[in-house]
């Protein structure tokens, strides 16, 4: 059982796949060739599950925490997702630098060069990149290479080649390029090497499908110019996209660099999470597969990006939404798709797994794709509004696309669904699904010329009409004081927070001002975070509590700064945002004072970015004009 915090790990992405490596140098979670994949290393989900350690010599305990005589410092080389981590030992210092390769530089295809920033990730090779350099001194290193591919159902066959070594066990191959003299067993390889100052050992792992040509290693000069070249494009790409000048500059940019390593370069999906299972609660069954492509939290992260990193991405997620949707049925619309745009995410357990601190069961795929929930049509309908000039001239099947939401929602709006929180109980009328209604309405209106649908336009109106008096007259409840979590419901639901972050009221309205006070005083943790909802009430139909929810704090910040209230709303942000990691990253919940959930989850980060724009904007207005 990994005793290791979800805190103490890094993300690498090239935006297909992604790995997280920890702070003592061990690779913990890694699936090629995609985010969805089968972990080749799943050791956070099983001590037994493979893993790829690089440490200096002795420079561990038993459960997997770095020793006192080393000391590790680590942070992302500047403007990228390519971690560096520096042990200094009693004998010396060196420096581990880890990346997802965005090039190969064996293949004049993928000859993408700094100037080319909006190709970041269109040629991953689907190799990890690891380099040791020695700084001062000299330090005697242990790597462990152990795979265990399909969640770690497989012990490999690992042989010798020049150069390299080769792993070969079920779909797929993987080849260890690198100098260093292993020994082989038990579906494993182990090597020391010693770095002194100046000194540079590296290591690259490739990927391949059993059909795919042979692999070839990596020469040490090859391995130096893909980790080279990986640093130049992320750098372009952060230098071209990223212009926030904000409070919280720091935290903003890395947070929309995390967005764009949980998005899919192939299709412009974009995923929840890089990780499945990661507990709500630890030892309990609130355990999911984050790595699908919502159509609500991808909605999300466009809008994020319009602060954080001007979205030039924006036509491509449309595009993909487009194709993922069309199956025949008009405007429906499921919740979520596959980054390849594959509708049947059916869930299933993998019960050879223990889970991350003994947290069974540890699935794969999630049944939510099967669930109604009516807020996702306003959730992509503002993005598309709010990315109108990115957009530029949709295509006809985007504008098709689009309408079709549109006419769905005024047709269903009215029915029970299983609302943002995808709750696992009854359908029931979700004030948050009502009030995302109203907005997929207001904004298709707003959007009809560029739609080419003016004729539908007067219909939306209506139709947003009828929402906007449903949710006046049912979703606020004057004994509570507050709007609640669904229409007749006295249960406090912090999704009634986005009522003036989308514009349904100002935030200076007295119900809204409320319900603001009703959330900080009854749906917080003792730190003052906030719960999404109270569990006790048994509307999700599952046992056990949960932790306290990041992005529900950073509405609750975003709706501070909205009312005007800049004291509270800082404090609130930064109550939120201290729980960040030494990389600026964020899990999906908060638990006993540390990060618990699936990791890095952009929903937070989403709020962070939100929360601080809107903070931003009320202590300095300016008209929005964005890139």
């Amino acid at each position: 059982m990994s005793q290791i915090e979800i805190a103490d790990y890094g993300l690498l992405s090239d935006r297909h796949s992604a790995a997280l490596v920890s702070r003592d140098g061990s690779v913990d979670w890694l699936g090629f060739p995609r985010f969805d994949s089968p972990s080749v290393f799943g050791r956070l989900l099983d001590a037994e599950a493979g893993t790829w350690r690089i440490r200096p010599v002795g420079s561990s305990t038993t459960d997997g925490t770095a020793d006192h005589g080393v000391e590790v410092e680590r942070s992302y080389v500047s403007g990228t997702l390519v971690l560096r981590t520096v042990f200094t030992t009693p004998t010396g210092s060196v420096e581990l630098t880890d990346a997802l390769a965005v090039t190969d530089p064996r293949q004049d295809a993928a000859d993408v060069t700094a100037e080319d920033p909006h190709r970041l990730g269109e040629h991953a090779p689907h190799t990890m990149i690891r380099r040791l350099r020695g700084i001062s001194g000299a330090v005697e290193l242990e790597v462990m290479v152990r795979p265990r591919p399909e969640y770690g159902l497989i012990v490999p066959l690992l042989t010798r080649v020049d150069g390299a070594v080769g792993c070969s066990g079920g779909a797929s191959r993987l080849l260890l390029s690198s100098d260093a003299d292993w020994t082989i067993g038990d579906g494993a390889a182990w090597a020391t090497v010693h770095v002194a100052a100046g000194q540079t050992v590296g290591f690259a792992l490739q990927h391949a499908h059993l059909s795919d040509p042979p692999l070839r290693p990596y020469t040490p000069d090859q391995i130096a110019a893909s980790l080279r070249t990986t640093i130049e494009v992320w750098q372009a790409w952060s230098a071209e996209h990223q212009t926030y000048d904000g409070p919280w500059r720091d935290l903003v940019l890395q947070s929309g660099r995390v967005l764009q390593g949980l998005s899919y370069r192939p299709s412009g999906a974009i995923v929840a999470a890089a990780t499945t299972s990661l507990p709500e609660e630890i030892g309990g069954e609130r355990n999911w597969d984050y790595r699908y492509s919502w159509v609500r939290d991808a909605s999300f992260t466009m809008d994020a990006l319009w602060v954080a990193a001007c979205p030039h991405e924006a036509d491509e997620f449309f595009e993909f939404m487009a194709a993922a949707a069309a199956h025949g049925t008009g405007g429906s619309l499921q919740i979520m798709y596959g980054i390849g745009g594959e509708h049947d995410l059916t869930e299933r357990t993998l019960p050879h797994l223990s889970g991350w601190r003994d947290s069974r069961p540890v699935r794969v795929g999630n049944d939510a794709w099967t669930q109604p929930q009516l807020d996702v049509y306003g959730e992509l309908l503002a993005s598309a509004y709010r990315l109108r000039h990115q957009l530029k001239t949709p295509s006809a099947a985007t504008r098709n696309f689009l309408v079709g939401l549109a006419d769905t929602t005024a047709a269903l709006w009215d029915q029970p669904d299983n609302g943002i929180w995808e709750v696992r109980g009854e359908p029931r009328q979700f004030l948050f699904s009502k009030l995302m209604c109203w907005v997929a309405l207001d904004r298709a209106a707003a959007l009809a010329v560029q739609l080419r649908a003016e004729d539908r336009s007067e219909r939306w109106r209506t139709v947003a009409g009828e929402i906007r008096s449903a949710i006046l007259e049912n979703g606020w409840s004057p004994d509570v004081g507050a709007f609640t979590q669904s229409f007749g419901s006295s249960d406090l639901d912090a999704s009634a927070l986005m009522i003036p972050i989308v514009g349904f009221l100002p935030g200076d309205d007295p119900r809204v001002l409320s319900t603001i006070d009703a959330v900080a005083a009854r749906l917080t943790d003792d730190q003052g975070l906030v719960y999404r909802y109270r569990t006790s009430t048994g509307v999700d139909g599952l046992a056990g509590e949960e932790g306290s929810f990041l992005l529900c704090t950073f509405w609750l910040a975003q709706a501070q700064a909205q009312a005007g209230r800049l004291e509270q709303a800082t404090a609130t942000f930064e109550r939120a945002s201290r729980y960040a990691n030494d990389l600026g990253l964020l899990a999906e919940e908060v638990s006993d004072g540390e990060l618990i959930g699936n990791f890095p989850q952009a929903f937070s980060h989403i709020g962070l970015i939100n929360a601080a724009w809107a903070i931003h904007e009320a202590t300095a207005p300016r008209p929005r004009v964005r890139h």
